[in-house]
């Protein structure tokens, strides 16, 4: 088993900056590729930034390209996501996961491990997200 513990969410203003880190016990950390996933109220998780096993690529959905960096120091069981110029479609609950064996990081083999997850909220204080309402004509 390998469990992994995110932290750093919270709430934060549109442009804004948030930092989220990933910590294991677990040993040869860097064997694994690993990666960040978001799951957004009401949609399916999606990968967002992934690093290969030993630090052979690093990849990044379109969403947030240029935005966020993930990174994962030699020899330490930990992993980041820095994320920058946060939109409020960058609100989700964040996991840190990581897939076993010998695949990209970015493959589509489902990865083996997730964390808890930590929640992320982008938005302006005393305003919510709103919700779309559509009058059928």
């Amino acid at each position: 088993q390998l469990r992994l513990v995110e932290s750093g969410g919270g709430l934060v203003q549109p442009g804004g900056s948030l930092t989220l880190s990933c910590t294991t016990l677990t040993s040869h950390f860097d064997y694994y590729s690993v990666g960040w996933f978001r799951q957004a109220a009401g949609m399916e998780r999606e990968r967002i930034a992934c690093i290969s096993r030993l630090g052979d690529g690093h990849h990044y959905a379109d969403s947030v390209k240029g935005r966020f960096t993930i990174s994962r120091p030699y020899g330490e069981n930990t992993m980041t996501l820095q994320m920058n110029s946060l939109k409020p479609e960058d609100s989700a609950v964040y996991y840190c996961a990581a897939l076993s064996g010998f695949p990209m990081c970015d493959s589509t083999d489902e990865y083996s491990f997730y964390g808890r997850g930590t929640r992320v909220t982008v938005e302006y204080e005393g305003w919510g997200q709103g919700t779309q309402v559509t009058v059928p004509t």
